[in-house]
C-alpha cells in the first residue's frame, strides 16, 4: 500500500480529530474571546489570538480543515476564531480581513479566492502587526508571512503511480482521464507521471490520455470510451475530482468492476460508495485536518518570533513534528493522504 510513515504515524490521531470536527458546528464565534491580546492563553506575552478565513463558510472541506486548526490552537493555549464569506468571490473576504485586524488578533489563517484582490487589506493588517499565513490556496508571496501548500506537484503525480502501479501488479495498459486539455495543474501532473512511468514502471504502458473537461457526463463517455478501444485496460487514473467519481459510476455497474483499477484524486464523500463496493480499492487527497493543524502551528511560530519566514526557519508542529519553511516562505505538508476501505469513514468532505 502505497503510504508513508509520518501519515501512519499520525493517522489514528487525525481520524480523532475529524470525527470530533465534524460533530462541531462551527460558527465563527471566538472560542475563548475577542481576538484581543488579553485572551492570549498560556502563550505569555505572545498573541495567540488566530483567526481562520476560508474561502466561504459551511464548505465542508474547509470545516475539516478548520477543525485541525482548532484542535491545535487548543493544544498550544491560544484563541481559535473562524469568519468568512458565504460565498467564495475574489473581494469578499477583506471585510473580514480588515475587521481581524481592527480586532487585534495576533494571526490570521487564508485560503484565498485570489492572488491580487486581498493582498492590500492583508498587508494593511500586516503593518498592524498581524502574522498572516495562507494555506491551500496562496496570495502572491509579498502579501503572507508564509503559505501551507498541501503538496507538491512531484508528490501528487507519483502516489497516483504509486497507486495504480500496486493495484495492477506494476504492468499493463493504463490510460489517464484527465479534465480539460489546457488545464495547467492537470498537464503537470500528467507530464510527472509520465516521467515516473519511464524511469520506475517499465511494464506499464500508458496508453492514451483522454479529457473529460470536468464535466460529470462527458468524463463519463470518455470512461466507456476508453474501455472499448482498449480491451486489454487494466487500469485508469483520473486527476481530477469530477472525472474519478464519473469513472466510478460507469466501472460500479459495468462488466469491468473488479476488472479494471481506477485511482486518482477525489474526496472521501464522493468515493466513499464506491470505496464500499469494491469499485476503488484506494485514491489520494490531502488531509485537510492536517493542514489546518500546521498551518495554526506556523502561525504561532510566527508571533512567537520562533520564525520569520525565511527559508531555512524550522518549527515544531505538534503531532505532526518538525517543519522547515522552503524558498518563497513555503511550507509543504508532505505526501498526498491515501483514502481506502479502512479509513475512508473517518472523513467527511
Amino acid at each position: 500500500m502505497f503510504n508513508h510513515d509520518r501519515t501512519r504515524r499520525h493517522a489514528g490521531a487525525t481520524f480523532t480529530a475529524l470525527a470530533l470536527g465534524a460533530a462541531l458546528v462551527l460558527t465563527g464565534c471566538a472560542a475563548g474571546g475577542n481576538g484581543g491580546g488579553d485572551d492570549a492563553g498560556d502563550g505569555g506575552d505572545a498573541n495567540l489570538a488566530i483567526t481562520f478565513l476560508p474561502k466561504n463558510l459551511g464548505n465542508p472541506y474547509f470545516d475539516t480543515s478548520n477543525a485541525g486548526g482548532e484542535e491545535a490552537i487548543e493544544e498550544f493555549g491560544g484563541t481559535f476564531a473562524e469568519v468568512g464569506p458565504s460565498e467564495a468571490s475574489p473581494t469578499s473576504q477583506v471585510t473580514f480581513i480588515q475587521t481581524a485586524a481592527q480586532q487585534g488578533v495576533g494571526g490570521l489563517v487564508v485560503s484565498a479566492n485570489d492572488p491580487e484582490a486581498i493582498c492590500d487589506a492583508l498587508n494593511e493588517a500586516r503593518d498592524a502587526g498581524v502574522k498572516v499565513v495562507t494555506f491551500d490556496s496562496d496570495t502572491n508571496a509579498e502579501c503572507r508571512d508564509l503559505f501551507i501548500n498541501q503538496a507538491t506537484a512531484e508528490g501528487i503525480a507519483k502516489s497516483q503511480i504509486d497507486l495504480i502501479s500496486e493495484q495492477i501488479g506494476d504492468e499493463g495498459q493504463i490510460a489517464i482521464l484527465s479534465a480539460s486539455a489546457n488545464a495547467t495543474n492537470q498537464n503537470a501532473w500528467i507530464e510527472l507521471m509520465e516521467e515516473e512511468l519511464a524511469a520506475n514502471h517499465p511494464n506499464i504502458e500508458l496508453v492514451e490520455t483522454v479529457y473529460g473537461d470536468d464535466d460529470d457526463q462527458t468524463s463519463f463517455d470518455k470512461t466507456a470510451a476508453l474501455l472499448q478501444t482498449y480491451p486489454d485496460l487494466k487500469g485508469i487514473i483520473s486527476p481530477t475530482t469530477v472525472g474519478i467519481a464519473a469513472a466510478a459510476r460507469y466501472l460500479s455497474t459495468s462488466e469491468y468492476k473488479g476488472q479494471v483499477a481506477l485511482t486518482g484524486l477525489g474526496t472521501p464523500n464522493q468515493m466513499r460508495e464506491y470505496v464500499e463496493d469494491g469499485t476503488v480499492t484506494a485514491f489520494a487527497l490531502w488531509n485537510p485536518a492536517d493542514l489546518g493543524y500546521l498551518a495554526a502551528y506556523a502561525t504561532k511560530a510566527l508571533i512567537e518570533g520562533e520564525i520569520t519566514g525565511e527559508e531555512g526557519d524550522s518549527f515544531e508542529a505538534g503531532k505532526l513534528g518538525e517543519y522547515e519553511v522552503g524558498a518563497d516562505g513555503v511550507v509543504l505538508l508532505g505526501d498526498p493522504f491515501v483514502f481506502n476501505a479502512d479509513n475512508i469513514g473517518d472523513f467527511d468532505f
